[in-house]
């Protein structure tokens, strides 16, 4: 990230081309009145101590000390500033969701971006408040501590997306939970959780969460993305998403339960039809809150560094003054001006102003700090802007996926693994990334997967024992899985085997009691029976048939 806070000073760098034209006339003219003194050669040979060097190198550093001034009053700005500063604010948490179902477009452009678009302007607004970031589906985890770096909230909420989610499905639980405990420790601050969803909670508890959260002195706000008419959860080539009947899910706002969380968590309930309505109804929520001075650290976005440009431009000032345009009879034998060592001079100057600009591996650097430090989130923050300013960079990918694992980031760390393996060119370092992936579907009982990234890794690193290991190990994993799975389904087939001969057994007492019964009844009477035995039946089967057309609500079995 780089740019000129006041870039209309570099319209003066058009001066230079002027003084090189003007420094060329100045040159030929005084070759001209050279010959008419004599012969070039002669006047050359009378003139030992003249360098022709010299000039033109003097000419060159006062051009360069020229354009480094106006740059320096352009004002040059990058890398990443850390303030500590003191604000009056409160504290928020948002909780955003990201399962399947916010892909529906019955808002435009969908819900997911609807919901973007609101977080984007609720940051915009904070200027004390702290802020953090969840990101929920079927789980929940923590995308941003809470902090007051908005930028790194903008970078952070441009990355979301519901592949980021291992699990699918909607745990409003799991986030007001989560988000509860991710609060400072600081007491008389106002504190809020703003869950941004389309309330389909499909795993339970969410009232339950947001008592929980009252009783720990929290608000708990929803806002409410979509429109309860319901839409299709588009899956891509324009097809929809379809459960396990294959009919296709409608996907719709459920108001009352947002209501019933917002009610239960002692805020209130907002339907985000337009964003500004929507963020002037919470701001007036947020502004009953009570605010605290807390001190916070602040990274800016830009930096100023026109100072290293002056200093550069002094010191070339000061070899100007001092280079004489003579030469020195005391080193009459060294000399420093000839054309290929002027070449190697400019070739030096350049890559060393070069080496100062690469700021991604300062950054890195920094995150290295934290991180061995223990500073998981600060770490990953670092990380994430030297992507932002090399997105080719593999080594600040593999690390934001080494910070992401041990915040157990799992789906997040392995696609950085993933990218960090596509990007590096080093056998030995890709064979590292695709490991560290291949440990992670290991832990996570994804063993096919573990298995694809693990032979990967054997392809770059063939002479790695650890990896050859864990793949056998993943081999005989998969494969007990696979036997446990099968002795599963023959034990469920057992079962129901043994079910249906006791429903069997059943029908035969009750056929042969039925008989023994007829013996002693009346003919009329087995008449009846034998009619209430019939219409006992048929409602049985109806019963059966309609159990059977019901959709199983297992919490697996709804992946939006």
């Amino acid at each position: 990230m780089f740019r000129f806070e006041d870039p209309i000073y570099l319209y003066l760098l058009a001066v230079i081309p002027v003084l090189v034209v003007i420094r060329w006339l100045m040159v030929r003219q005084q070759k001209k009145r050279l010959r008419q003194f004599g012969d070039p050669d002669l006047v050359k040979e009378l003139m030992p101590d003249v360098s022709r060097f010299r000039p033109l190198v003097k000419f060159c550093i006062l051009l360069m000390a020229l354009s480094l001034l106006i740059v320096m009053l352009a004002r040059p700005q990058f890398g990443t500033k850390i303030n500590h500063e003191k604000r009056t604010g409160i504290e928020t948490i948002i909780a955003m969701d990201i399962s399947n179902s916010m892909l529906a477009e019955d808002v435009t452009p969908s819900r997911l971006d609807r919901a973007k678009m609101m977080v984007e302007n609720l940051v915009d607004n904070f200027t004390n408040d702290k802020i953090g970031l969840i990101v929920f589906a079927g789980d929940a985890f923590i995308q941003l501590p809470i902090t007051s770096d908005y930028v790194s909230a903008k970078m952070f909420l441009s990355s979301i997306d519901p592949s980021m989610m291992a699990t699918q499905g909607t745990d409003i639980a799991a986030a007001i939970s989560m988000a509860s405990h991710s609060f400072t420790q600081e007491e008389g601050i106002g504190k809020a959780i703003i869950v941004i969803t389309d309330g389909e909670d499909h795993e339970g508890g969410a009232l339950e969460a947001a008592k929980e959260a009252k009783d720990r002195d929290h608000r708990v706000y929803v806002l409410g993305v979509g429109s309860p008419m319901g839409a299709p959860i588009p899956i891509g080539n324009g097809d929809y998403m379809k459960d396990n009947t294959g009919q296709t899910v409608m996907t719709g706002l459920n108001e009352e339960m947002c209501r019933q969380i917002a009610q239960a968590g002692g805020g209130a309930y907002i339907h985000v039809e337009n964003n500004s309505s929507a963020q002037e109804k919470l701001d007036e929520e947020l502004d009953k809150l009570a605010k605290k001075e807390t001190e916070t650290t602040i990274y800016s976005d830009y930096d100023e560094q026109f100072q290293a440009v002056g200093i550069i431009a002094l010191l070339l000032l000061i070899i100007e003054a001092c280079l004489m345009e003579v030469k020195n009879p005391l080193l009459r034998n060294v000399s420093l001006f000839k054309r290929k060592k002027v070449v190697t001079i400019m070739l030096l100057l350049l890559v060393t102003g070069a080496a100062t600009a690469q700021s991604d591996r300062q950054l890195i650097h920094q995150g290295n700090k934290q991180y061995r430090a223990g500073n998981y989130a600060d770490a990953e923050v670092l990380y994430r802007k030297a992507i932002e300013k090399n997105n080719r960079n593999p080594q600040a990918v593999y690390n934001l996926g080494l910070a992401l694992m041990k915040q157990q980031k799992d789906s997040a760390a392995v696609q950085q693994f993933m990218d960090a393996g596509k990007l590096e060119t080093n056998p030995l370092r890709r064979a590292l990334s695709y490991h560290n992936a291949g440990v992670i579907c290991q832990g996570k009982k994804m063993y096919g997967e573990a298995i694809d990234v693990y032979k990967e890794a054997l392809r770059n690193n063939p002479a790695d024992d650890e990896t050859r290991y864990n793949l056998a190990l993943c081999k005989r994993q998969q494969k007990q899985q696979q036997q446990n799975q099968q002795q599963q389904q023959k034990q469920d087939q057992k079962q129901d085997q043994k079910q249906d001969q006791k429903q069997e057994e059943k029908k035969e007492e009750q056929k042969q009691q039925q008989q023994k019964q007829e013996q002693q009844m009346s003919r009329e009477n087995a008449e009846q029976m034998l009619n209430a035995a019939m219409q006992e039946e048929k409602q049985t089967q109806q019963r059966m048939k309609k159990a059977q057309q019901q959709p199983n609500h297992r919490k697996l079995d709804k992946n939006w």
